[in-house]
């Protein structure tokens, strides 16, 4: 039952009914709290709360004198999901929600996902990562046919091993059109994505700068946040006017323009991450969000969303109540049935829990020693890749490896001769980048990075493609919102991992954030209430339309 205690029975003004009686009841709460669409109206009935539907509220003051006026204890007025987080972010990328699936590499950010968010009113980004120009122009090709001009995205990932194959994407997301992406994994600013985000720009009839291509960065650390909320670097931009690829006109504009509006705070993700804590790293980019726009003047505002953790209503409402200007999801994206993965991972993923994740070094940086996160149970492919990591800092070259290690490392991970696997590897770089190979020629240490980075890049592809024989080598990369997930999950429709689908997951993360922001609302006003209103509980598609049926 809903109590309200003697030291908190303070009326914020009065209800008026309209030949509805009060309501008495956790159920009565319950209903109320799940009208999105209506002010939820806590009433003081002889010193029991009550629920109010209808009537008229007048705040504040005395008694208005009509007839059954009750005491107004607490009001929460109607939240629907498509009001949360920033206006100007949903308004600009042409959203009904402020919501994004971020671009999980090698296409496991797939195509169904993002054509199944778009048409959801949320914005999606394929996971070009990893893949080749051929696999991504037809992602390119595909989602132009089916989207349009809805909203959709690519991922542009750092890649400061393989600069060629940044530029080269970006030559085919300027070439067919893309007009958004999703900036990963980078460490500093480069030629290409500079290139990227000015190509096209110019002045419109208004005499505001027009810059037909967007960024929407995401970043864990704050000196990289102020390059991206800053003009592009006056050195980028004299080179790619010497190189004709821009003009001195659209150099000039570019100083008035940030890289990116939209700048997502990456706390403790799945995949490359610094694993920081949410709750230190949003308020830190939304003050230096003010403090750039302040200094900068533009004539558009920045915005910061979240990720990392996003998996509950809870974590969402959090998110919005902080100040982010949408959220976005990782981890669980990858559990849906739309990922470019296998279902054996989507079976490993629905059992995890938040501590069965590990860091492991990444593929792409490997050299650099950056790691990603990815899942540890159920697979050995972290303790594997740490161990190559390790061989790769004791050894010069492959010939300097002992014969004992030489032959675990061919026996367990490779499963065949290191000669054969720089074979396989040479002839992979022959398609992509032949610079490459032209170094290890020179550098040995550099032809053993190579060959260690094979098994890291295939240990992604064998989750993927659920290749079984190779499952404890399964590289899935994977944050502690997984196992948040799960729990909040559990015992629902979306504890099968083939009920999971990502506009489904989304709309219930969304309209419980809306729940639950409700609820804090009158917790503030001091109003306790029950578990059972104060929770939401994952809801069937159709029941979920009934409930967003406005």
């Amino acid at each position: 039952m809903i109590q309200s205690p003697a030291s908190v029975r303070v009326s914020t003004g009065w209800w008026c009914p309209d030949g509805a009686a009060p309501q008495s009841g956790d159920a009565a709460l319950k209903r109320v709290l799940l009208d999105l669409a209506e002010p939820a109206q806590i009433l003081d009935v002889d010193g029991r709360l009550a629920v109010g539907r209808g009537g008229r509220v007048f705040l504040g003051g005395s008694p208005p004198g009509e007839s059954g006026a009750l005491p107004l204890t607490a009001y929460a007025p109607p939240l629907l999901p498509e009001q949360l987080g920033e206006s100007g972010f949903r308004e600009t990328h042409g959203l009904k929600y402020a919501y994004v699936a971020g671009a999980m590499a090698n296409a496991i950010g797939s195509e169904e996902i993002v054509i199944a968010m778009s048409r959801a009113g949320m914005l999606g980004f394929f996971g070009a990562a990893g893949c080749s120009l051929d696999r991504i122009e037809a992602a390119i090709e595909r989602l132009q046919l089916e989207l349009g001009d809805a909203p959709h995205g690519f991922n542009l990932i750092h890649s400061p091993n393989e600069p060629g194959l940044e530029d080269a994407v970006v030559d085919l997301y300027l070439r067919r059109g893309v007009r958004l992406v999703s900036a990963s994994a980078y460490l500093d600013m480069t030629p290409s994505l500079v290139r990227y985000r000015v190509s096209g720009i110019h002045v419109g009839d208004d005499g505001s700068v027009v810059t037909p291509n967007r960024v929407i960065a995401k970043v864990s650390r704050i000196e990289l946040a102020t390059k991206f909320f800053s003009p592009p670097p006056e050195n980028m931009l004299a080179s790619l006017v010497q190189s004709g690829a821009i003009s001195a006109k659209q150099a000039e504009l570019s100083s008035r323009i940030p890289i990116a509006e939209d700048l997502t705070a990456e706390a403790d993700s799945g995949g490359h991450t610094d694993n920081r804590p949410a709750l230190a790293l949003l308020p830190t980019m939304l003050s230096l969000r003010d403090r750039i726009a302040a200094q900068r003047q533009y004539d558009r505002p920045l915005r910061v969303g979240l990720a990392g953790g996003i998996a509950t209503p809870a974590a969402a409402a959090a998110a919005f109540a902080m100040g982010a200007a949408y959220v976005l999801t990782g981890s669980i994206n990858q559990a849906c049935v739309e990922a470019g993965t296998s279902d054996a991972v989507r079976a490993m993923l629905a059992q995890a829990a938040q501590a069965d994740v590990t860091m492991a070094p990444a593929a792409d940086m490997f050299e650099m020693g950056v790691t990603v996160q990815v899942l540890k149970r159920g697979t050995m492919f972290a303790m594997r890749a740490r161990k190559l990591y390790d061989a790769y800092r004791k050894y010069a070259s492959l010939d300097e490896i002992p014969q004992a290690e030489r032959a675990g490392l061919e026996r367990d991970l490779f499963r065949q001769p290191l000669e054969e696997v720089w074979s396989d590897t040479r002839s992979f770089f022959e398609r992509r980048d032949r610079s490459q190979i032209e170094r290890a020629q020179r550098d040995p240490r550099h032809k053993m990075a190579l060959v260690f980075r094979s098994y890291l890049g295939r240990a992604s592809t064998w989750a993927n493609s659920g290749e079984q024989d190779r499952r404890v080598d399964y590289q899935i990369w994977c944050g502690p919102s997984m196992g948040a997930f799960n729990e909040w999950a559990r015992g629902s429709f979306l504890e099968s991992p083939d009920r999971r689908e990502v506009a489904t997951l989304a709309m219930n993360l969304m309209a419980g954030a809306a729940v639950l922001t409700r609820v804090s609302w009158l917790r503030n006003q001091g109003v306790r209430l029950p578990a059972s209103a104060a929770r939401f509980d994952p809801m069937e598609p159709a029941a979920l339309s009934e409930l967003l049926r406005n």
